[in-house]
């Protein structure tokens, strides 16, 4: 339980669910009491209910860099559904007396405990997804692919806990499914590394807020070696003009749309203007040297070019810490004429942040 003051002792208090990544727990009870929270209960792994008269901290405050996903708390049932009987058909018909007039887009439904072994709550949440579609027939949207971002969708969440829903957009969310995170798959045999489960997710959050690149774009990525982002853009029919010091993974040796360049990205001259697409920076060292580079470099986007940054930090073990690196790192981005589109903490970053810029 945290707790904190409230800015004004006479406003409703307000529930909202929270994720905030289990890499975060050491500064979790100094991140709530960022959103001004007086009261907050860890649910699952990474979860935590909390409820503050300033919900609009969540997502509107510095802080929010930290949150991977959060939804209103429209509707909460603390409960043990493993030991409750009837818990689907009762949990179905609460949601469709208490979200069919608010007619939301879609309805999808996940775990609190996402990476649990035991499959019970995976397979619950299944069958109450099943039954609440059979009271719900008639939705515009049935696959978390097709939402669209500024349309609400009723969001829930189960687990030993019980079953916690809210009305959010995709966008207001920070993702297109419960909780948040699209499963990368890591394990395939042609994976040359985390990098490329890493921009994967990416390029599906930032469907949050601008329609994807199509076939055939150019992409310049800034220290691309060994090649996982660069393997991932390849895959997607993208051309990739790929700088490193040291050579890329040699299973990339011929794939068509790569061009690749042996070099130090600061000796990589600037190229014809408004002929890329995007850029591509996920560099190790000092994060004001890798801007610099993206800054020096960016006249060679088209007008409204993308720029998806890797924020890399220090280990995270304060709020403001991070927070003054990001805020280093926008005002230097934004003096070059670069405007923050989106930021995120992924499921595949580590000690760093994901920046979206557009020129």
């Amino acid at each position: 339980m945290t707790t904190s003051s409230p800015d004004d002792s006479s406003a409703p208090l307000q529930s909202r669910l929270v994720r905030l990544p289990k890499l975060f727990d050491g500064i979790a009870e100094e991140l709530v009491a960022c959103f001004g929270a007086v009261s907050s209960t860890r649910l699952g792994r990474d979860y935590d209910l909390i409820r503050t008269v300033t919900p609009e901290r969540v997502a509107e405050s510095e802080a929010s860099l930290y949150v991977r996903w959060q939804i209103p708390m429209d509707h909460t049932w603390p409960c043990q559904p493993r030991k409750m009987e009837g818990f689907i058909e009762k949990a179905a018909q609460t949601l469709q007396r208490k979200f069919a007039d608010r007619k939301p887009q879609g309805i999808f439904i996940g775990t609190l405990h996402p990476t649990s072994p035991d499959r019970y709550f995976k397979t619950l949440a299944s069958n109450l997804r099943g039954r609440v579609l059979q009271l719900f027939p008639n939705l515009p949207v049935g696959a978390v692919e097709d939402q669209d971002p500024l349309i609400e969708t009723l969001f829930c969440l189960v687990g030993k806990e019980g079953l916690y829903c809210g009305m959010a957009t995709p966008r207001s969310a920070n993702g297109f499914y419960p909780g948040g995170s699209k499963y990368i798959d890591q394990d395939a045999p042609d994976t040359i590394s985390r990098a490329g489960a890493k921009i994967a997710e990416a390029l599906h959050y930032l469907r949050l807020h601008r329609p994807a690149l199509p076939e055939g774009a150019q992409w310049l990525e800034l220290g691309a070696c060994p090649g996982g982002m660069t393997s991932e853009l390849l895959a997607r029919r993208q051309r990739v003009t790929a700088i490193d010091r040291s050579p890329l993974d040699p299973r990339l040796n011929g794939r068509p749309g790569l061009k690749f360049v042996l070099a130090d990205v600061s000796d990589f001259p600037v190229g014809t203007r408004g002929h890329y697409d995007a850029l591509l920076c996920d560099m190790n060292g000092p994060p004001e040297d890798s801007i610099a580079q993206v800054i020096r470099l960016s006249p060679s986007l088209k007008k409204g070019g993308l720029v998806v940054f890797t924020l890399k930090v220090p280990r995270i073990e304060t709020v403001d810490g991070p927070l003054a690196w990001y805020s280093l790192i926008l005002r230097t981005a934004e003096k070059a004429g670069l405007r923050l589109l989106a930021k995120t903490h992924l499921t595949y970053n580590r000690h760093e942040f994901t920046l979206f810029f557009e020129t």
